[in-house]
């Protein structure tokens, strides 16, 4: 590898850290033993800013260019539960017809008005909603999977090399 710049993240896809690198595993070090990756980091991934400080933490997560948002955030979930708040406003609607029953089979039929015998079904154009109350609930609350698709590998970052400089 060519010499990197101290705190540069790499991903790697063999399962140790080289000499002079870290797993990106969020583990604490102590600021009097790095201070240049200090200087660089600060408390941006966790520590407590006096006697250590965080490496980023990217186990189970992908990394993401700042943007508009602030280095170190964290944010998203691998699985998610749906709320209704969550899903667009719609209705499950049962046609109905108002004209008499004619059959007692319900496939390619409508429900109809109640006429002599077991009938309850019937032909025609649908005329008639039933109550909300009538239609029964979606859904189980189950979470899914909230992920892309996705290789893992790890990655390390380099407690020791260039300083960047920032001009």
């Amino acid at each position: 590898m060519s010499e990197p710049f101290i705190g540069e993240i790499r991903p790697i896809s063999f399962n140790f850290a080289p000499k002079g690198w870290a797993m990106c595993n969020g583990q604490l070090l102590p600021i009097n033993q790095n201070q240049a990756l200090f200087s660089i980091l600060g408390t941006y991934y966790g520590g407590d800013g006096r006697t250590n400080f965080a490496l980023p933490d990217l186990r189970g997560r992908m990394a993401v260019h700042a943007g508009l948002s602030v280095l170190g955030i964290r944010a998203g979930e691998s699985f998610h539960t749906l709320t209704t708040a969550e899903l667009p406003r719609h209705t499950h609607l049962l046609g109905a017809s108002s004209r008499p029953a004619t059959t007692p089979l319900p496939a390619g039929n409508l429900l109809a008005a109640p006429a002599q015998g077991e009938r309850l079904y019937g032909t025609g154009p649908v005329d008639t909603a039933l109550s909300p109350d009538a239609v029964s609930s979606f859904g189980g609350g189950q979470p899914h999977e909230n992920r892309p698709p996705f290789l893992v590998l790890n990655y390390i970052i380099a407690l020791q090399g260039i300083f960047p400089s920032r001009n």
